[in-house]
């Protein structure tokens, strides 16, 4: 019989991780656009780590410094009573350290392609920072925001390498579809791994179609 958890864990995981990024991806996104600092390359290219690191590796050092044996791990669950390792919060903030190039990148060209003159103009009219990014900004790059989104969605849906190492194989908990079809493979069933494997392709393929769609007649109606 086949186990809908999994699905259920990875669109959970998946929508909690385009949130955060949603949040924190606005603000980083518009500071690499717009920042003169000398520090900018480097927080460019920490953001883009996980494009050209293995998940491996990256899952590798974040089992590390979320165990209870190092450090961190230690200190969050002495003082916080927080234990991230195989557990569904670990795996959110892997997935959110994995996938952030897919929200940021995206988010930042947008804000690159607006005017000078645009944000030049709302300044001379008296508008703060904060309110030029949230009433001028923002709304003036909602298919990059969109972007952003889908593929942050996306990535999460596919993550393999960082789950299983941060979160393991732990039923109703981390065992998302990625690991689920892994164990079923392993096990050689490969009736069960072809099922999850359809069912997330033709669920990935939609959401990217329904998305796209929306983005092609935004992009109409900015045009009309």
């Amino acid at each position: 019989m086949l186990d809908f958890e999994p699905f259920y864990l990875t669109l959970k995981l998946a929508f909690t991780t385009t949130c955060l990024l949603f949040i924190i991806g606005i603000p980083i996104a518009h500071w690499l656009a717009f920042s003169h600092s000398k520090f900018k390359v480097i927080v460019e290219a920490f953001v883009g780590l996980p494009v050209v690191l293995p998940p491996s590796v990256l899952g590798f050092y974040l089992l590390l410094a979320f165990s209870p044996e190092n450090s961190f791990g230690r200190f969050l669950e002495l003082y916080f009573n927080i234990r991230l390792v195989f557990t569904f919060p670990g795996l959110v903030i892997a997935s959110v350290i994995y996938s952030l190039p897919f929200m940021i990148q995206p988010v930042q060209s947008g804000f690159r392609m607006i005017p000078e003159t645009l944000i030049e103009t709302a300044y001379t009219l008296g508008k703060s920072r904060l309110t030029t990014l949230t009433k001028v900004l923002i709304p003036n790059i909602r298919i990059a925001l969109l972007t952003g989104c889908v593929l942050s969605f996306a990535h999460t849906i596919g993550e393999f390498g960082v789950v299983l190492m941060v979160g393991g194989n732990i039923p109703k908990e981390t065992r998302v579809v990625s690991v689920a079809i892994y164990d079923e493979v392993q096990a050689m069933n490969y009736h069960q791994a072809n099922v999850y494997s359809a069912i997330l392709l033709v669920f990935a393929f939609l959401v990217l179609v329904s998305i796209y769609l929306v983005n092609h007649r935004m992009q109409k109606a900015r045009y009309l």
